[in-house]
């Protein structure tokens, strides 16, 4: 069996080099999860301020309503 060149330490330095490409690839994974927290967090503080301004519109909106009815 020693004469086909089987090496006994593929399997280690295969499981290292999956450990350093799989420690990669969480890496990248948390870069992209910061980068999505971020942008979520930007839609959500932009949500907030429309909500803020549909607020005072609609406030605008009763006082021209009760302002009509007046007429």
């Amino acid at each position: 069996m020693a004469s086909r060149g089987y090496n006994s330490n593929a399997p280690t330095q295969t499981r290292q080099s999956m450990a350093s490409s799989g420690g990669a690839v969480k890496a990248r994974q948390l870069a992209q999860l910061q980068q999505q927290l971020a942008q979520l967090s930007n839609n959500l503080a932009d949500t907030e301020n429309l909500l803020r301004m549909t607020s005072v519109q609609a406030e605008s909106m009763r006082g021209l309503g009760s302002w009509h009815a007046g007429l």
